[in-house]
């Protein structure tokens, strides 16, 4: 009875951060990588503002992978611990729809933008004391602006 409860806790905390629904290839970032040529990316990158353009998009997926436990980014995703990101840029703190925020989100008044988010990734509880994200920030600037560079590209509305 022991064994079975011991490999069932170690099954659930393994499985932890992980959909419990794996979702359609389509819809991972990763998938959507992969349907754009280096090139497409490349010409993505280009078009962004200034110091975004000159991110690098794998170093941006390998730091958004500390975020996947908590965030999904495909369109239509799932909130979990922390709100669906599709479609973050432009969009009011506090407004994803379905996801519970924290009396200090839902209190903010800004709009996500690249400068924005910066702050936050950051430093989340010096950005916006009192709120509910447990996370220490991506102290690094290079991959900040690596990330936030990603989402631009992984989040936007096609």
């Amino acid at each position: 009875m022991r064994r079975t409860l011991l490999v069932t806790v170690i099954a659930a905390l393994s499985a932890c951060g992980q959909n419990e629904t794996p979702p359609s290839a389509a819809s991972t970032p990763t998938a959507t990588a992969t349907a754009r040529s280096p090139e497409q990316l490349q010409a993505a990158f280009a078009a962004l503002p200034a110091p975004y353009s000159e991110a690098n998009y794998e170093a941006g997926r390998r730091v958004f992978a500390q975020c996947r436990s908590c965030h999904t980014i495909n369109a239509g995703g799932q909130n979990r611990v922390g709100p669906n990101l599709h479609g973050v840029f432009g969009r009011e703190i506090g407004a994803a729809e379905g996801f519970n925020y924290s009396p200090a989100v839902q209190s903010a008044n800004f709009v996500w933008d690249a400068s924005q988010l910066d702050h936050w990734l950051a430093n989340p509880q010096t950005f916006l004391p009192g709120n509910r994200m447990a996370f220490a920030g991506v102290r690094d600037e290079t991959q900040r602006r690596d990330l936030i560079a990603y989402l631009m590209i992984e989040s936007a509305p096609e």
